[in-house]
């Protein structure tokens, strides 16, 4: 299995713990908001509503973030692909192996995205 493969298979298993684990966010936040309707709970004015509206927040919060980073783990996928992960989009150099090992949706070198 050469490099390709070996990042397309790491990708794809990244990708199926994000969907995991929106899949449970997902569940949870349709929970909460279950729950807060079988209650007469009032957010603004019962000591208990704020922590039902902060966990709904906060679940949905989670959620666009996972799925922001699906979009990310999609976009590398598409990279890979094209035959371009691993360079940088700002300077067309290779990313380092070990900036992709600790983020393998980098579009960028460490030079690069350390610039604003």
């Amino acid at each position: 299995m050469d490099r390709v493969d070996t990042r397309r298979e790491l990708l794809e298993q990244e990708r199926a713990r994000t969907l995991q684990r929106l899949a449970g966010l997902t569940s949870d936040h349709e929970s909460v908001v279950a729950a807060s309707k079988d209650t007469n709970a009032d957010d603004e004015h019962d000591p208990e509503g704020a922590t039902i509206a902060f966990e709904r927040s906060q679940i949905a919060a989670l959620a666009a973030q996972a799925r922001g980073q699906l979009d990310e783990i999609d976009e590398a996928l598409r990279r890979v692909e094209a035959g371009t992960y691993g360079v940088c989009e700002h300077c067309g150099e290779p990313i380092p192996p070990e900036r992709l090992e600790a983020r393998p949706t980098a579009r960028r070198c460490v030079s690069c995205a350390a610039r604003p």
